[in-house]
C-alpha cells in the first residue's frame, strides 16, 4: 500500500508518499481501507520530531478515519467485512490502509457521508471524554471553548448547544466568530481585540466549564474566567507547557484543574470512551444535531499542503485527507 511518510523532522514538505507494508490484523483487530483520514495539531508536532508514538503504535501519521472493513482479526465481533465505519487510531491514518483495535471503532453514522465521518472520531472522543465524562457539563451552565474555529472548537459548540448549554468561543478574526455563531455560539469574543476574562464576567459571570488548547498562556486568566466550583480542562500546549498556579485562587473558588491526552490513553480506557460515544453521542450525530465541519479537502498524497492550510490558520472546522481522487 501507499502512505505518508516523515523523511526526516521538519516543514511539510518532509512529507512523502511512498510504498509501505501492508498491516495485518491481529487479535482484537481489524484492517480498514481508508476512504479518508484528518489532519490535527498533533501531526503537525509528530511531523517536526516533536510528539513520537506511544509505544507500539504506528509510525504513519493520522489519529482518526473512515473507511470500509476489509479484514476481521481473531477474537473481534459485532463486526463484519464491508461495514463502513470510522475510527480512533493511535497512528496510521494517513495510508491506503490503517490496523486498528476492535473496541476503537464506530459505525458510520446514517446521513453522514463516509468522507466525511473522517473527521469526526478524534473530535468526538475528545470532547466527549474531556467536556462530558470528565467535567460533566450540564445543561443550563456555561462552556467556553478556546480555538472556537478549529476542528475540537467547532465539534464543542454543537456538543454543548445539543445538552442545552450556553457556549462562549475565543477565535481571531470577524470572519471565523461569525461562523462560530452561526453553529450556535452564544458569545464570540476576539481573543486579539477582547479579554475573555473581561466578557464573560461581563455576560454570564463566568464559565463552568472551559475547554482549553493553549496551555500555559491563559493558565491564570482561565482560573479568573471560572465561577465557583468551575472546572478548567487541558488539552493542548499551544501557548507554552509551563505557567504559575495560584492556589489561592483554586481554593477561592473551589475549582479544579485537569489535564488530559488522548493517543496515550491505554486501550482500555479508549474504547470506554468510544463505547459511552457510541451510545450517547452518536444519536445526536445521527439526528444533525451534531455535524462534521468540514473546512477542506485534500488528496492525501498531497498532505503537505494540508499541514500548511492547518498551520496558517485559515481553515474553519476539519482539514481532510482523501485517499483516493
Amino acid at each position: 500500500m501507499y502512505a505518508i511518510t516523515i523523511r526526516e523532522p521538519g516543514d511539510p514538505d518532509v512529507l512523502e508518499w511512498t510504498e509501505v507494508p501492508d498491516p495485518a490484523a491481529g487479535e482484537g483487530e481489524v484492517v480498514i481501507e481508508v476512504a479518508a483520514s484528518a489532519v490535527n495539531r498533533a501531526d503537525l508536532l509528530q511531523r517536526q520530531g516533536n510528539y513520537p508514538p506511544p509505544p507500539g503504535a504506528s509510525e504513519i501519521l493520522g489519529l482518526e478515519c473512515s473507511g470500509t472493513i476489509t479484514e476481521i482479526g481473531e477474537g473481534v465481533e459485532g463486526w463484519r467485512i464491508g461495514d463502513e465505519v470510522c475510527a480512533l487510531l493511535a497512528g496510521g491514518g494517513y495510508g491506503e490502509k490503517v490496523a486498528v483495535p476492535a473496541g476503537q471503532l464506530l459505525p458510520l453514522p446514517a446521513e453522514v457521508e463516509l468522507l466525511a465521518a473522517a473527521g469526526l472520531p478524534e473530535v468526538a472522543c475528545t470532547v466527549w471524554a474531556n467536556v462530558v465524562m470528565h467535567a460533566k457539563l450540564s445543561e443550563g451552565e456555561v462552556l467556553l471553548v478556546h480555538g472556537g474555529a478549529g476542528g475540537i472548537g467547532t465539534h464543542a459548540i454543537q456538543v454543548a448547544k445539543a445538552l442545552g448549554a450556553t457556549v462562549a468561543v475565543t477565535a481571531g478574526s470577524p470572519a471565523r466568530l461569525e461562523s462560530c455563531r452561526q453553529l450556535g455560539a452564544d458569545i464570540a469574543i476576539d481573543y486579539k481585540e477582547q479579554d475573555f476574562v473581561e466578557v464573560l464576567r461581563a455576560e454570564t459571570g463566568g464559565a463552568d466549564v472551559i475547554l482549553d488548547n493553549m496551555g500555559a498562556k491563559y493558565l491564570d486568566r482561565n482560573i479568573d474566567a471560572l465561577k465557583a466550583d468551575g472546572r478548567l480542562v487541558i488539552i493542548g500546549m499551544q501557548g507554552g507547557v509551563k505557567g504559575e498556579l495560584n492556589i489561592g485562587k483554586l481554593l477561592g473558588k473551589r475549582v479544579s484543574v485537569y489535564a488530559a491526552g488522548l493517543r496515550s490513553r491505554p486501550l482500555e480506557q479508549k474504547a470506554a470512551i468510544v463505547a459511552d460515544v457510541r451510545e450517547r453521542l452518536w444519536p445526536l450525530v445521527e439526528q444533525g444535531s451534531v455535524k462534521p465541519i468540514v473546512g477542506q479537502v485534500v488528496p492525501m498524497a498531497e498532505a503537505a499542503s494540508a499541514h500548511r492550510a492547518l498551520e496558517e490558520g485559515t481553515v474553519f472546522g476539519k482539514v481532510l485527507l482523501a485517499a483516493k481522487s
